[in-house]
């Protein structure tokens, strides 16, 4: 069950198919025990009686099964709900996994392991929200079952620096859930905290490569226009380093993206910037655009003639008037066209 690849052992699992068979244990047991106490019974009414050597006999098997083997089988009976599983060990060594609904029947003698079992795994908070119990230094008993249901990881928000340097404040949510049980209990101290670290590490080293805004170039990546392509290598960064802790990521996306307090007002001052740049340019080429339109229709119906100076005044007016914050005031010449 253990593969050694160089310094790392890697745990394969072995799933326990044949074990499905508590209900037969468990009605096979209780009749045993039923018939070790009459054993008993008969046991001691034989040493009352005149064979004592034949009532001891009896009394020692029906006393040993019934209050000590009967007890120790029932240990071995194991319940699973759906999508649920349950790594046992015999005497610290690996003795198998059982997957799957149903009523199992295994050695009494193995123990379930599950080192996450007192990390919160509820969707939509941070992994390393204890349970309440624990975090008061309560007892509590710790189910050692494995879920295997599709869960989710929403990390706190970090503040990480993109490609240009800029503090961005970033928070990502991971969809996840185990596949090989083995890995996940003996591979890493605790899969629950192990990923949730990962994750962090995976975040810091995609925001880096990024800025948070391509800076008018439609051709390059960031942040904020790129969120699926930056999703998508956060998944496989993220995959490649959980791959020695048997968990499998479905999704990985961008819940929250800001730039950091500190220079927010400045980029929110850059980017309205940016905008009115943007708007004038628009607002100045159709402008041209209108003049030209304006002075080709007056020489195509030969409506007047403009030398250039006139023209050039023509042009300015225009550019004026279309490019004014303010609406124009006109002033009507009744008299010469000069």
């Amino acid at each position: 069950m253990v593969e050694s690849t160089g310094n790392s052992r890697i745990h394969s699992e072995k799933i326990l198919n044949k074990a499905k068979i508590g209900m037969f244990i468990l009605i096979l047991n209780i009749l045993l025990i039923i018939t070790g106490l009459f054993v008993l019974i008969f046991g001691i009414s034989f040493l009352v009686g005149s064979d004592s050597s034949l009532g001891g006999l009896l009394t020692a098997v029906g006393c040993i099964y019934s209050f000590i083997i009967g007890p120790i089988v029932f240990f071995g009976l194991k319940i699973l709900k759906p999508n649920e599983a349950l790594v046992l060990t015999l005497f610290g060594r690996y003795y198998g996994t059982l997957k799957g609904e149903g009523f199992y029947f295994v050695n009494p003698f193995v123990a379930a392991v599950n080192p996450a079992a007192l990390t919160s795994t509820i969707t939509s908070t941070s992994v390393e929200q204890e349970l309440p119990a624990a975090k008061a230094g309560r007892s509590m008993p710790a189910s050692k079952k494995i879920s295997l249901k599709v869960m989710t990881l929403n990390n706190d928000k970090q503040k990480i620096n993109d490609q240009l340097g800029n503090p961005i404040i970033i928070g990502i949510v991971v969809v996840w859930r185990v596949i090989n049980t083995a890995k996940a209990v003996f591979s890493v101290d605790n899969y629950v905290e192990f990923l949730s670290i990962q994750c962090d590490s995976a975040l810091r080293n995609i925001v880096r490569l990024y800025p948070y805004d391509s800076a008018g170039s439609d051709n390059e990546k960031s942040l904020r226009g790129s969120s699926q392509e930056v999703a998508a290598r956060l998944m496989e960064e993220i995959q490649a380093k959980v791959d020695v802790a048997g968990l499998e990521i479905i999704e990985a996306r961008i819940t929250h993206l800001s730039y950091a307090q500190e220079i927010a007002a400045a980029m929110l001052q850059r980017q309205q910037a940016s905008a009115i740049i943007d708007a004038r340019q628009m607002i100045v080429e159709g402008a041209v655009g209108m003049v030209e339109m304006a002075l080709a229709k007056l020489n195509e119906n030969d409506i007047v003639h403009l030398d250039e100076e006139r023209k050039a005044a023509m042009v300015s007016n225009l550019l004026v008037v279309l490019c004014g914050n303010r609406d124009a005031q006109p002033i009507v010449n009744s008299g010469s066209l000069y």
